[in-house]
């Protein structure tokens, strides 16, 4: 499965104005709860901010990428946001955040989940990939970089 299968316009947002962590976060699960595959977006949030509680998905280089598994969802569930703002999302290395991907997977399809977040790690943790999605204007663009990086970057 692909990242960009998983992403519309729809679910991604650029220049997003967030408060702090938990209103980022809120904002970006009410983006994915556009896709139309949250059957409760109430234990979806649940499931999000429990696993924030247990160690941030603040993982650096000004990326976050909240995550987890709940049956209240049809489908494979992901939103994108680059906010106005850097914001502090206690990160392991310290750095406010400008990138959140959000990432819900059923609680059966385990390796799916695992790959994606793999993938998702494995572009975010490229310089040059963060610098280009910084410089997209619209969903449309963010959309276009996700894709063309894909076909660069995995065998799929």
């Amino acid at each position: 499965m692909k990242i960009s299968d998983i992403l519309s316009t729809d679910v991604i947002a650029v220049n997003l104005d967030t408060a702090d962590k938990e209103d980022a976060i809120k904002k970006v699960i009410d983006l994915a709860a556009k896709s139309g595959k949250i059957l409760d977006v109430e234990k979806v949030s649940g499931t999000i901010y429990e696993r924030e509680k247990l160690v941030s998905t603040g993982v650096g280089k000004g990326f976050a990428i909240p995550h987890g598994k709940t049956d209240s969802i049809s489908d494979v569930v992901a939103a994108f946001a680059i906010t106005k703002e850097p914001i502090d999302f206690d990160s392991i290395d310290g750095e406010p955040v400008r990138y959140i991907f959000l990432l819900i997977g059923k609680e059966n399809l385990l390796n799916t989940h695992i790959k994606l977040l793999s993938r998702i790690s494995r572009l975010m943790n490229k310089d040059e990939f963060r610098e280009r999605l910084l410089d997209a204007a619209s969903p449309e663009e963010v959309l276009a970089i996700f894709k063309e990086e894909e076909k660069n970057y995995f065998d799929i």
